[in-house]
């Protein structure tokens, strides 16, 4: 299945402007933090099927510990997504582009309203041509509420902490633990 993008309406509740630009490889607004994280899954067809079909819905994010309430059972651009942090700090977001194809697979969603962060977020996982599966976590954030703009470089440790998790995580949903 190609690459999905939704037909971005300027009248929506982003916080940001730049929304899908985390298709652009390194790209990053000025006064936001880049984030890009880069972990080796496994091998093989069916390590990278078993890790896609995970991202897409939502099952590596549930296997941390994080509340997902979503409009849909499966990523796909417009789908609204609440992501809850130690119960309760809300974050809701949404998918602004997928990607699903041989070798490729994964979202992005960008930060609504109410999220304590600004930015977008990215996860896809590829497959290279000598096998290896990687999951790749980018994004681009500023803080948007009082305490994320407290914890400053905290909470891009977090971020970095958080992302680098994802890629443990989806190593054991994959099985490629298990080779």
């Amino acid at each position: 299945m190609p690459s999905k993008e939704p037909a971005i309406d300027p009248s929506n509740d982003f916080t940001y402007a730049d929304v899908g630009a985390t298709r652009k490889p390194g790209f990053c607004p000025p006064d936001f933090h880049p984030l890009h994280v880069r972990t080796r899954i496994g091998e093989g067809e069916s390590v990278f099927r078993r890790a896609a079909e995970a991202v897409l819905t939502w099952e590596m994010h549930r296997a941390m510990g994080v509340g997902i309430d979503a409009t849909a059972e499966r990523a796909a651009p417009d789908v609204d997504v609440t992501v809850t942090l130690a119960g309760v700090i809300k974050a809701p977001c949404r998918v602004v582009w997928t990607v699903e194809e041989p070798r490729r697979a994964g979202w992005a969603y960008g930060t609504l309203s109410g999220h304590p962060e600004c930015g977008e977020e990215a996860f896809v996982v590829d497959r290279t041509g000598d096998g290896t599966v990687w999951l790749t976590v980018s994004a681009f954030s500023r803080a948007a509420k009082w305490y994320a703009k407290a914890g400053g470089v905290a909470t891009r440790g977090l971020q970095h902490a958080y992302a680098r998790r994802c890629g443990v995580v989806l190593r054991r949903l994959s099985g490629a633990e298990e080779e």
